[in-house]
């Protein structure tokens, strides 16, 4: 089995930054694409940003230039971190991760608990 435990959420003022951690432990062969959606009241789950074990990245155009996803590879890590934060941001946030557990099975999709983002202005 494959877990994905996220860290960093809270409270903070517009225009502060934060930033968001994503750790994958369990069963782990290997992690392709890990990620960060984020899903407010009222609203669909929604991507905010991708990134390939190669190094692509893939941002949502609300949080273009102001969020920055990265990875670790080495600690199956992937981390967010927010600057410029509005309380459009508000949501709470979901790690993403597309594993493989063994070499003979096909990748499968994880996900994290949620950690709650607010933005206070």
């Amino acid at each position: 089995q494959v877990q994905l435990v996220e860290s960093g959420g809270g409270l903070v003022q517009v225009g502060e930054s934060l930033g968001l951690s994503c750790a994958a432990s369990g069963s782990i062969f290997s992690i392709g694409a890990m990620g960060w959606y984020r899903q407010a009241p009222g609203n669909q789950r929604e991507l905010v940003a991708t990134m390939t074990s190669d190094g692509s990245r893939n941002y949502a155009d609300s949080v273009k230039g102001r969020f920055t996803i990265s990875r670790d590879n080495a600690k199956n890590t992937v981390y967010l971190q927010m600057n410029s934060l509005s309380p459009e941001d508000t949501a709470v946030y979901y790690c993403n991760a597309i594993v493989r557990a063994r070499w003979t099975r096909p990748p499968d999709t994880y996900w994290g608990q949620g950690t709650q983002v607010t933005v206070s202005s």
